[in-house]
């Protein structure tokens, strides 16, 4: 029987615009004002973790049950017609007192993603709205993008912490992604070293983006990456060695037991803590603790057949990373899997469309799918 999984966290809808195809090195050189931009059709699709790696881990096989919060209006509709078509409404949770989120995502060739984003009804999800009932049926949650809700940072993240505990205390183990955030809103300005640490006991895989745990744990540090990167992707320009190592040092030291940190296109950097910290990783996974145990190392991308967006490159790598690991696979498999379903991802606009079944993508990877150098 398979093990069921919940996750749960943000959730928006997603309109893309599609700009011409041809790669700029300059976002200023594209979006001028006065300038009319010729563009192609807007792709519209469901967006954040909820949907993007919840309906990854159902498209590669796992037993799904999502938990977002929409509200009653036209946007809360089209998520839910979406979801419909996956067999996955029946967790959304509906407030008639929000709005539901939405994001306009710029999608320009050749520039990383720009987000124009309202939080709307995420903003309003508390720990008392997960189901117990279906805790219960569960062997793993999964949170992702608590930055992007309010109730989820403010208060020194003390929802956050009583969602997680709520979770870990039924037997489940869990996983939490984050998410970039507006330095200068209220997000921004949390103090987001302080959430962690409340948090992190109660977490078993976190699987944050580099840039995004660097700006909450490192200001200065992530201020130098962006003056090394002189304007370019941050990831780039990052040397395992002396950037990414001593970031993962300080959540080992928040007591992280498995850590996977997206670094954009070059590839997933991974560490696993000792045997005994592993031993709190909630018993419904049923992780093999001795094969987990004490590894770390970096894993390259694989070859994309064409790059279109990395919207959602991220969620879909966590999704199968998360369904390995539920199937039994070694660390090692789990990130291969992680980083081929990322580049099957970006070879569309929205997250799921380019997602290969799991046993295509293994098929992939065992005839020698070529990796990036």
């Amino acid at each position: 029987m398979k093990k069921k999984v919940i996750s749960a966290g943000h959730i928006c809808i997603d309109i893309t615009p599609v700009f011409p195809d041809r790669k700029v090195t300059d976002i200023a050189s594209v979006l001028q004002p006065g300038k009319l931009i010729e563009m192609g059709k807007a792709d519209v699709s469901t967006g954040g973790s909820v949907a993007n790696t919840g309906l990854g881990m159902k498209i590669l096989g796992a037993d799904v049950r999502l938990m977002g919060k929409i509200g009653d209006d036209e946007f809360g509709n089209m998520i839910c017609g979406i979801l419909n078509n996956y067999g996955a409404a029946d967790g959304m949770i509906h407030s008639r007192n929000q709005s539901t989120s939405y994001s306009v995502v710029l999608a320009v060739p050749g520039i990383d993603r720009i987000f124009l984003h309202n939080p709307g009804a995420n903003n309003a999800f508390y720990a008392s709205d997960i189901d117990e009932e279906a805790l219960k049926e569960a062997a793993h949650f999964h949170f992702g993008y608590p930055p992007l809700m309010k109730s989820m940072y403010e208060n020194e993240g003390a929802e956050l912490l009583a969602l997680f505990q709520k979770v870990k205390s039924a037997g489940l183990s869990t996983s939490l992604d984050l998410a970039a955030v507006d330095p200068d809103s209220d997000a921004g300005k949390a103090d987001w070293e302080k959430i962690l640490k409340k948090v992190m006991p109660y977490v078993d895989f976190f699987l944050p983006s580099v840039e995004e745990l660097c700006f909450m744990l490192d200001r200065s540090r992530f201020e130098e990456w962006q003056q090394r990167a002189m304007g370019r992707d941050i990831t780039e320009i990052l040397n395992p060695d002396n950037d990414i190592r001593p970031l993962a040092q300080k959540c080992m030291d928040m007591g992280a037991k498995v850590l996977v940190l997206k670094c954009g296109a070059p590839g997933l950097y991974y560490r696993t803590a000792t045997q005994e910290l592993l031993a709190q990783v909630g018993r419904k996974s049923e992780l093999d603790i001795k094969l987990w145990a004490d590894k770390e190392g970096f894993e390259r991308s694989y070859k994309a057949e064409r790059v279109l967006s990395g919207t959602g490159a991220g969620d879909t790598s966590i999704a199968a990373f998360l369904t390995g690991m539920l199937n039994g696979e070694g660390p090692e498999d789990c990130l291969h899997l992680a980083a081929a379903a990322g580049a099957c991802c970006v070879s569309s606009y929205d997250a799921l469309s380019g997602l290969l079944p799991m046993d295509k993508m293994k098929e992939k990877i065992a005839k020698g799918w070529e990796k990036c150098l």
